[in-house]
């Protein structure tokens, strides 16, 4: 007899992460592909069945969980969403749920608490002792996503602009930012402007322009330091705006952007209390729900194997 997998998928703007998992919570397999936010990636159909294809004949697969953006957001899309799935898989337990909604689930483990995302886009869940959810933000880079990597990116772009101009003060981050693009510094307009009109993905590209900012506020750049200190003056409004939902007073986070060290610390400062360390990646909450699709017994060893395996198939999909 085969041994019993699901499969895990955790999509973003940015990238999406496919795990496939054995019964004792080991990631036996992953693969990592481009962003599949059908909000504002035209191929994002295509990305997403490509990902999939390797996992199609996979012996033993028993059930999976995919956490899509936009998923329950925008209807058209979700139908398209579960039809992408059930077209790759059609005789598998399946389903499909908000990507944030996933990474609340793995975060806490399906316990009550607060999760403050911060990737290429921005999003609060919240999920209260009685299992029901609410949400603030994802409303999309055109209209929100106040907090978050692009919008951090955006604003670099704006300050690199207008710091070029002398219409604000000198940023060091002016000239990080152009010899990171390998962009002439004495013609930075045509630089940036042909850059920007050559972006391939431009919302997961200028959400990459993040990283940098980070960089140089590190370094003590104020410009950069204040983009920051922005950032989470957005994100706590996320979490004021949702806290009544879930009398629990835990909160955690999610997303690219909290890789960020100065990122995090102010977003503390502004809730006034420690975030909880998540119990699992976004990934892992793709996980558990399919294991809860197939009511696999899942015990402390089980969430311990997926967090670890977790993190070694991300480092190994890094050096790769």
């Amino acid at each position: 007899m085969s041994e019993e997998l699901i499969l895990g998928i955790d999509g973003g703007g940015s990238k999406v992460l496919i795990a496939l998992a054995n019964k004792s919570g080991r990631i036996v397999r992953s693969s990592r592909g481009r962003g599949i936010n059908p909000m504002d990636n035209p191929d994002w159909h295509r990305e997403l069945e490509q990902q999939l294809l390797p996992f199609r004949n996979q012996t033993g697969l028993m059930a999976i969980a995919a956490a899509l953006p936009a998923y329950g957001e925008v209807a058209h899309f979700s139908q398209l969403q579960r039809s992408a799935i059930e077209s790759v898989f059609p005789n598998v337990r399946q389903q499909v749920l908000n990507d944030v909604d996933a990474a609340h689930l793995g975060a806490f483990a399906g316990a009550p608490g607060i999760l403050i995302l911060s990737g290429t886009g921005s999003m609060a869940w919240a999920r209260d002792d009685k299992g029901q959810s609410a949400r603030t933000g994802g409303w999309g880079h055109m209209i929100g996503d106040e907090g978050s990597s692009h919008w951090i990116g955006q604003g670099a772009l704006n300050l690199v602009s207008q710091s070029l101009d002398g219409r604000t003060s000198a940023t060091t981050l002016a000239k990080a930012l152009l010899v990171h693009l390998g962009i002439d510094t004495a013609d930075p307009m045509n630089g940036l402007g042909g850059w920007v009109s050559c972006l391939s993905n431009p919302r997961a590209d200028i959400a990459a322009i993040s990283t940098l900012v980070d960089q140089v506020a590190q370094g003590g750049d104020e410009g950069a330091i204040r983009l920051i200190e922005q950032a989470a003056d957005e994100l706590a409004k996320h979490h004021r705006a949702i806290a009544s939902h879930c009398s629990a007073a835990r909160w955690t986070y999610a997303g690219g952007t909290f890789s960020s060290r100065l990122l995090l610390e102010a977003l503390e400062r502004r809730i006034g209390t420690p975030p909880t360390i998540p119990k699992l990646p976004p990934i892992g909450g793709a996980l558990l729900v399919a294991a809860k699709l197939l009511n696999w017994p899942l015990d402390e060893g089980w969430f311990g194997q997926i967090a670890a395996t977790a993190e070694n198939a991300a480092a190994h999909l890094d050096n790769n």
